[in-house]
């Protein structure tokens, strides 16, 4: 255990030197105020001062000011780069430096301040795309149960802290009450609703010697547990534990452009000063017309069009999305959503509807049926019976029966109607049945569904099978991702064989069942290992792990403030089709932004032959980059007309 923890402290200090100086320098709003202070001295040179000396003053201060982050983001992350992948690693930052210095040298100026300005606002830009979302546990921490009935030596109760808590302590849990932690019931009987821990969407009758977990919901029933772990290890408080530690290792894709800049940027430095020296003897021409076109070729290969190809595009996508309900917490996600090679679901709430419904009736009189259903109807009315909703949102009552319902622990509800004896819940001994019955037994729960049995003075006549059916975009889903060679898989806390009925009437090409939380990220690690780009998709706190541990993790808009703040992007109105929405939105964006950046390339190598050829000056260069910045931006911007429907 300690040496894993060491492994796991050593490799997240790795990552935070390796990945974390990328756009994290804080300077709070100095960047902001002195780009605004060069965008001003910009305009104030070019429209109002006609003095050359004050003008080329004010450009100078455009670019200290507006180049301000630009300039020092250069330097330190070319040394910081530099040092840690043992070669020379330059960016687009140091490039851009290089080039306003190279234009102020040849005496240009105002193109030097222009160039920076231009590159300065597409960082702002892509600052906020890549929105940095600083995922706190601090909500998933409010959840822990604090207090707890602690049962004295005399039998009465006392309220205590959670924490002070010890293996063997014996508790006491009212209905309605948070169990306070894991342990074992002892004596007593109830129906528990684990969900924020299994994603078990049915609630799960627990007797004595059954397991409770820390933060599961008691329904109606009162029990006595006895304490089986200290505080720190319960399985709610692993949940908590590896989302803080998966988050603090959680690494940001870079983008295309980021890929790009080491090798353009050290290409670009190594061509102009050779281009200087070669000049000369090439081309006979004098050196200082060598030094002059050697300045332009600098300032032609700065990337302005190349810097504008990923962030207006990615914007636009992000905004088309967010107008759909699919909120982005950064662009690198959006554009790393089209390179997806597998999607993890949990099942309740996601694929299905978060809550049994009423799949199927049998009745052994069919004259009767009508009658019983109004007798189950009023039992289930009277009651707190796990699976009451369901039986009432498909029945309608039509009588008040006033009858007295008991519901007692191992049988279900009871009570008594016309002189007949009435039992609504579970039967013991199965092989008592009808063959019918047996039969119709055997199937539904083949299918994964739950059954209810209506007992009449010891006789079988009725049975109601119910389930957590899939939700109506779920099918649709998963046959647009199969129809882009992307594997599916269902983690889910319910059992194989109701997780194998949901994923085959889907198609769902896997099914992880009786999954607790701690695992469920290890199953999103595999899939990475063994297909590649994983997303995973939930909405309870028990997805929390998974969600961080995924390449990407979508959040259902209806599921827990938890699961919502840890995700990378959230499906509001937990409409399923946004998701497949959103992939066709990514794969565009990255048509999109290949364009613009082979566009672009195109227009530095068109800028460098021209001026090799004597044919370009550094006005129809910047006319040139400023062209195609244009044409690139509106390109991204294509982005916020919805797709069509396919």
């Amino acid at each position: 255990m300690d040496t894993s923890k060491s492994t796991h402290q050593h490799e997240a200090h790795v990552h935070e030197q390796g990945h974390n100086h990328s756009h994290e320098h804080d300077h709070g709003n100095l960047p902001v105020i002195l780009y605004a202070v060069g965008v001003i001295s910009y305009l104030v040179a070019l429209l109002l001062i006609k003095n050359p000396l004050l003008e080329n003053s004010f450009y100078v201060l455009a670019i200290a000011t507006a180049g301000y982050h630009v300039i020092v983001e250069g330097i330190t992350e070319t040394i910081t780069d530099t040092r840690e992948k043992r070669k020379f690693m330059p960016n687009v930052h140091i490039l851009m430096t290089l080039a306003a210095a190279g234009a102020a040298a040849i005496g240009d100026f105002d193109e030097g301040a222009l160039l920076i300005l231009i590159f300065a606002g597409a960082h702002f830009l892509e600052e906020y795309a890549e929105g940095k979302s600083k995922r706190e546990i601090t909500k998933l921490l409010k959840l822990n149960p604090t207090e707890a009935r602690l049962i004295q030596p005399d039998g009465e109760t006392k309220l205590v802290d959670v924490s002070t808590l010890r293996i063997g302590d014996e508790l006491k849990v009212l209905p309605g009450d948070q169990v306070p932690t894991d342990g074992v019931i002892l004596s007593g009987g109830t129906a528990i609703d684990e969900s924020s821990i299994t994603g078990e969407s049915m609630p799960k009758e627990k007797q004595a010697s059954d397991e409770v977990f820390g933060s599961t919901m008691n329904g109606t029933g009162t029990f006595t547990m006895k304490v089986t772990k200290d505080s720190k290890d319960t399985v709610f408080a692993k949940i908590v534990e590896m989302v803080s530690q998966t988050q603090s290792n959680m690494s940001k894709t870079a983008t295309k452009i980021k890929q790009l800049e080491p090798t353009y940027v050290t290409v670009v430095l190594l061509i102009v000063p050779l281009f200087i020296l070669a000049a000369p003897f090439v081309f006979g021409w004098s050196w200082d017309t060598s030094i002059y076109r050697g300045m332009v070729l600098l300032i032609s290969a700065s990337p302005c069009a190349l810097a504008a190809s990923a962030v207006p595009a990615t914007l636009s996508g992000i905004s088309n999305l967010a107008k759909r309900g699919v909120l982005f917490k950064g662009g690198s996600y959006l554009s790393n959503l089209a390179t997806i090679k597998a999607v993890a679901f949990d099942k309740t709430g996601t694929l299905t509807e978060g809550k049994p419904s009423v799949t199927d009736t049998y009745f052994v009189n069919e004259e009767k049926k009508e009658q019983w259903i109004e007798l189950i109807v009023n039992m289930e009315k009277e009651s707190n019976h796990p699976l009451a909703n369901a039986i009432l949102e498909t029945f309608s009552q039509t009588t008040d029966l006033q009858l007295s319902v008991t519901n007692e622990i191992g049988k279900g509800l009871v009570t008594t109607y016309q002189g007949n004896h009435y039992q609504l819940g579970k039967v013991e001994d199965t092989s008592q049945l009808s063959t019918e019955i047996q039969e119709r037994n055997t199937r539904w729960m083949t299918e994964g569904k739950t059954v209810v049995y209506l007992i009449e003075n010891d006789t079988t006549v009725g049975m109601i099978a119910m389930m957590d059916v899939p939700n109506k975009a779920a099918e649709g889903v998963i046959h647009y991702l199969r129809s882009q060679g992307i594997e599916t898989t269902m983690i889910t806390g319910d059992a194989k064989v109701t997780g194998e009925a949901v994923a085959k009437k889907l198609q769902i090409d896997h099914v992880q069942a009786n999954v607790l939380p701690e695992n469920k990220s290890f199953i999103i690690k595999e899939l990475q290992k063994n297909t590649g780009t994983t997303v995973m998709l939930g909405d309870g706190i028990n997805d929390a792990p998974a969600l961080v541990q995924a390449d990407i993790g979508f959040a259902m808009g209806d599921g827990t403030d938890i699961a919502i703040d840890v995700a990378d992007a959230v499906i509001m109105n937990n409409d399923l089709t946004k998701f497949s929405y959103a992939h066709r939105v990514s794969k565009k964006l990255n048509t999109v932004v290949w364009q613009n950046i082979f566009f672009s390339m195109f227009i530095v190598a068109l800028l460098v032959v021209l001026n090799i050829l004597g044919k370009m000056d550094i006005g129809i260069g910047v006319l040139a980059h400023e062209g195609s910045t244009l044409l690139v931006i509106l390109n991204g911007l294509r982005l916020l007309v919805p797709l069509k429907n396919q």
